[in-house]
């Protein structure tokens, strides 16, 4: 069989997969795809693909590829402090070169720390950071901040229309955690270019973070953190 026909044959099977990935999400992609309340891509089901609804579920594997998972180091590693944590993301945003960028909170969770940022022109909340407890590297978090993110996401195309308002934004919320997470709730949001991200509480307490398109209304879950630790409030 010569190299020509082996590439061939590799190519199919890459396709293939990738269609049984897409037909089967509860098993490939564990987290990577989800349920969706808006109007993007969905099936029957409710299962949401790229703009309907997507991430929930335990995704951590992706710290191995952005450095800001924790589990990716051995047991004798020693995580940074979250006031180290906030001294990586200052200089991160330093190294950024746009001075109208600011830190509005560092949460520290199981998996990572998370950083939201703050345009202080317009008080608006640009973009969110993660940051990996070991090493203090830096990164954009996956999820809504790069996907549904107008202004600043990795699929930027510029500001779009506010069809959902916070009000409807957190009833889909909510009506995903009843369904999902049931005794979990939100109760506000943070605005961002193309979504709002939300806390997730439990008891009083922070359980994890969630996103809805302004656009479609779709939920995103963040499955990536692991368990809430702390908070460090920057304003």
């Amino acid at each position: 069989m010569n190299t020509k026909m082996i590439l061939v044959i590799a190519a199919i099977i890459v396709v293939l997969g990738a269609g049984y990935a897409v037909a089967r999400p509860g098993d490939f992609w564990d987290g990577m795809m989800g349920y969706g309340t808006g109007n993007g891509m969905m099936n029957g089901n409710g299962i949401g693909m790229m703009g309907g609804g997507m991430m929930t579920g335990d995704i951590s594997g992706y710290g191995n590829h952005c450095g800001a998972n924790a589990t990716t180091y051995g047991e004798n590693s020693t995580p940074i402090t979250i006031d180290e944590a906030k001294i990586s993301v200052e200089q991160y945003l330093t190294n950024t070169g746009n001075n109208d960028l600011k830190i509005a909170e560092v949460l520290q969770f199981e998996n990572n720390f998370y950083a939201g940022i703050k345009e202080k022109s317009t008080g608006k909340y640009a973009f969110e950071l993660l940051v990996n407890k070991n090493t203090g590297a830096v990164v954009p978090e996956m999820g809504p901040n790069m996907m549904w993110n107008s202004k600043y996401g990795h699929m930027f195309i510029g500001e779009t229309e506010t069809k959902v308002s916070e009000e409807q934004a957190l009833k889909n919320a909510q009506e995903y955690l009843d369904r999902t997470l049931p005794g979990t709730k939100v109760n506000s949001a943070d605005t961002f270019y193309g979504y709002y991200t939300m806390e997730v509480t439990k008891d009083g307490n922070i359980y994890g973070m969630l996103s809805v398109n302004s656009n479609t209304g779709a939920v995103w879950y963040h499955g990536w953190h692991g368990t809430f630790e702390k908070v460090l409030e920057v304003e």
